[in-house]
């Protein structure tokens, strides 16, 4: 496993991430229920594992099984004995918690509200990575950077992020943590998969240009990517992909995929889900993938994709079936730019 700094902070960490939206969701928690059910005593099991495997990188959220999930993982890391300082901790807000209209977004009420009920259900007296969980559309900027800003400056909160903001806005938000001297995005958690990259046409160049750390979630687009999953396939009855279509992908652009990377995996003999993360791992600007499991085979595999090493040749392969479409203004761009690059390459060497 290699640890890789988060964003510009002096913070390292694993290059995998264990997400935790599949723990708790009972049959009372709606939409939860299907992603998955883990519960406590599967849960120590899976983090001991995870733990042992290298990862010192946690995800949840609160609004992951209303809750639930937080609670778990807190109750787990304490009946493992899991010391503070050897785990670094992320959790986010946002989402809609309750009826009300201020039981959602990023207020500086809700934000406040929300870092208490979350440092108690984690059983914490503080959190690592506090991350911002949607964008919304109705709270200022500056109302939510000054918020986060008093919870670094409290204590509470050590370093924060975004999660599924536009470049637009991600944008404007780190100009005005730099005008304003307030603390900024470190890290932006993104859906992100070899059949799915379109992050890579704005928000990639931002990040690396910003130096902030990215995290992908769904990196196998929702079980999709698994290799289970193909155009003369029926679903599994018990595969989350079948119970909730979640993120939509292109599925005659990820067949393709598939049918790449399976034949890479076999020559490599290891998961088609081995390969499309270890696709992931390979990308420079990735700080860390985020996997979520149910069980403990699961894991195994994912942690195995840190140990494949893809050629030059197999990359090529993988980028090119996965490719995006050209837009504008990226093609626009790339043409204007080219003969600016060859005069700085002719001008460096």
């Amino acid at each position: 496993m290699k640890y890789k700094q988060l964003g510009r902070t002096g913070l390292f960490v694993s290059e995998m991430c264990l997400g935790t939206m599949t723990l708790g969701g009972n049959s009372d928690a709606g939409m939860w229920s299907s992603i998955g059910a883990v519960e406590q005593n599967e849960a120590n099991q899976i983090i001991a594992r995870a733990l042992a495997g290298g990862i010192n990188f946690i995800d949840t959220a609160d609004i992951y099984s209303f809750g639930q999930s937080e609670r778990i993982t807190g109750v787990a890391l304490k009946e493992l004995g899991v010391a503070r300082n050897d785990i670094v901790l992320a959790t986010k807000t946002g989402g809609v918690m309750g009826p009300g209209p201020n039981a959602q977004g990023a207020s500086r009420g809700h934000i406040m509200d929300s870092v208490q009920r979350s440092l108690e259900r984690l059983r914490v007296d503080h959190i690592d990575l506090y991350q911002i969980h949607a964008s919304d559309p109705v709270t200022p900027v500056e109302e939510t950077l000054r918020a986060l800003d008093d919870l670094t400056r409290q204590g509470l909160v050590r370093y924060v992020g975004v999660a599924n903001w536009a470049a637009g806005k991600l944008g404007k938000a780190l100009g005005l943590s730099e005008a304003r001297n307030t603390t900024r995005f470190e890290t932006l958690q993104a859906y992100y998969s070899i059949a799915g990259r379109d992050v890579e046409r704005e928000l990639v160049p931002l990040i690396r240009e910003e130096k902030m750390g990215l995290l992908v979630w769904s990196p196998l687009a929702g079980g999709l990517l698994s290799g289970k999953f193909g155009p003369d396939s029926s679903a599994q009855a018990d595969a989350r992909r079948s119970k909730f279509d979640f993120p939509p992908v292109d599925r005659e652009h990820a067949w393709q995929c598939v049918a790449e990377m399976r034949a890479i995996a076999e020559e490599h003999r290891v998961s088609v889900s081995q390969i499309a993360l270890a696709w992931l791992l390979a990308r420079p600007y990735v700080t860390s993938v985020i996997i979520g499991v149910k069980r403990i085979e699961q894991l195994d595999d994912n942690i195995g994709a840190a140990d494949i090493i893809l050629t030059a040749e197999e990359r090529g392969r993988l980028d090119e079936v996965s490719a995006l479409p050209p837009y504008y203004p990226g093609w626009m761009i790339e043409h204007q730019n080219a003969a600016r690059r060859q005069a700085s390459s002719r001008a460096q060497n």
